[in-house]
């Protein structure tokens, strides 16, 4: 009697912790968040999105073709997203505040380090490979953050950090110009390296909402040996159980495509610009254009995601049709006013599809595993990240022009939109439920729970043992509930 006494307060303390995690905080700092991720958006996608301004110089510099120097920005975005699972692994062990501040640093870093460059090799690992592993940090775990933050009002807020994409655009681009200008590319990229850091002090402004959750789930798990706990913290870190979802992969599969042409425009959309003679301030303008329609386009699309109206993965394929539409329509645009006007059609929709590829993913693996996906599916999608602009810049060294790089960019978002329709439960009308625990064992069995049974058995652990995810909140579901439910 008295040892159960004493066990139900630690009882509820655990459901206190596990609810945290879901809820979102008490007063305002919410909007703290929201500011940080704001920043975090404008500085790792605007560098990513701006430093298109610098591929001319790169090009006159070394003397290297469209291709070799396209590289630059293909590794920093492949960094970005390969790395992805390390900074979600590190954040469910550590949290995210030490890992964002990280990042912060090594992506300042990796740009000073390349205003010393002396070669395109130089380049490919200051800007590409220091600079894209702190974006990993920063990237992933911040949108995890603001996703765990909000619950009503998730594609709004996301929508209004990714605002911080378009102003950079807006702004960074005629700004980068001119310290090109007046201090040449090195003096630019030590300045952006300077810009960078401010991102150590937005990662401090995150306030965790619990404990990691790999030390959380551990804490409730003292009686699996060393052997079984050292698979299973591994299995919690990265989510490997999202590899046997069919959801989660088809949508991995689509968001490869996406991501192998939604950068094209932003890396040689100006180069085209001057190529057909505009001058330099003319297509640094494009973009800054381009950058304002995107504003437009995440806030209006967050807000009307929000209302429920429509279905997100449904608005998902409208925006990217359309978007793949409009970068064809690019290279047709040879008078100023026409490209002015294709830009902003393609800010606007490029800016409305960007919050909902990342507000349908808590809909297909759940709120509880979201870290994890965001990580992995950074680590798939990065293949398209790595192969769209090297391949744009081939395209245009054979045929001389960027006509063919833009239709081949819109072909990969329209692929991508098909491979979006099939996902699964697409085609009805309103969401579908989540699976009530009786079943999610029969529809889903993960790997990792299928490790850990096989090593449990090894071991004579008891049967009633429950993975990580699905750990029991009461004694009466312990008892209850031989066969533990997987979240799908």
């Amino acid at each position: 009697m008295g040892s159960a006494m004493m066990e139900k307060p630690q009882k509820t303390q655990e459901e206190q912790q596990s609810s945290t995690q879901m809820a979102a905080p008490d007063g305002c700092w919410w909007l703290v968040v929201v500011v940080s991720f704001f920043v975090f958006c404008a500085v790792v996608l605007g560098l990513m999105l701006c430093v298109c301004v610098f591929f001319v110089e790169f090009v006159q510099y070394f003397g290297e073709s469209a291709q070799a120097v396209s590289w630059i920005t293909s590794i920093g975005l492949a960094m970005q997203q390969l790395m992805s699972p390390i900074g979600t692994a590190a954040s469910n062990v550590y949290g995210t505040r030490p890992v964002v501040m990280m990042g912060g640093f090594l992506s300042g870093l990796g740009f000073i380090l390349a205003s010393q460059a002396t070669s395109l090799l130089h380049l490919y690992l200051t800007m590409g490979f220091i600079s894209g592993l702190g974006w990993a940090l920063v990237f992933t775990p911040t949108v995890a953050s603001v996703m765990q933050y909000f619950t009503m009002r998730r594609s709004l807020a996301i929508g209004l950090g990714f605002t911080g994409v378009g102003l950079a655009s807006f702004a960074f681009s005629p700004l980068f110009q001119y310290l090109v200008e007046v201090y040449a590319w090195r003096g630019a990229l030590l300045v952006l390296g300077g810009l960078s850091f401010n991102m150590i002090a937005c990662g401090a402004l995150i306030r965790p909402l619990g404990k990691p959750k790999v030390v959380l789930k551990t804490e409730n798990l003292t009686k699996l040996n060393k052997c079984s706990s050292l698979l299973s913290r591994i299995f919690e870190c990265f989510e490997l159980s999202l590899l046997s979802h069919r959801g989660f992969l088809t949508y991995a599969v689509a968001i490869t495509f996406f991501n192998a042409g939604y950068f094209i425009p932003y890396i040689h959309l100006v180069a085209h610009s001057r190529h057909i003679g505009f001058t330099e301030y003319q297509a640094a303008f494009v973009i800054s254009v381009t950058g304002v329609a995107d504003i437009v386009g995440r806030v209006a699309s967050g807000w009307f995601s929000d209302l429920g109206k429509i279905r997100m993965p449904h608005m998902l394929v409208v925006w990217t049709g359309l978007l793949g539409l409009s970068l064809m329509l690019i290279p047709v645009a040879v008078v100023y006013s026409g490209l002015i006007v294709i830009s902003v059609v393609y800010g606007f929709c490029a800016g409305a599809m960007t919050p909902l590829a990342f507000a349908v993913l808590p809909e297909i693996v759940g709120i509880g595993r979201v870290l994890g996906a965001l990580g992995l599916l950074q680590l798939i999608e990065s293949v398209g990240g790595l192969l769209g602009a090297p391949l744009s810049g081939w395209l245009k060294d054979c045929t001389g022009s960027y006509t063919v790089s833009f239709i081949a960019a819109g072909s990969f978002l329209v692929l991508g939109m098909l491979v979006t329709m099939s996902l699964p439960y697409f085609w009805s009308c309103t969401a579908p439920p989540l699976p009530s625990p009786s079943k999610r064992k029969s529809q889903d069995g993960s790997i990792e729970d299928g490790l850990l049974k096989q090593t449990l058995s090894l071991n004579s652990v008891p049967e009633n043992l429950c993975p990580l995810d699905d750990t029991p909140y009461s004694d009466k579901e312990l008892k209850s509930d031989v066969a533990c439910p997987v979240q799908e």
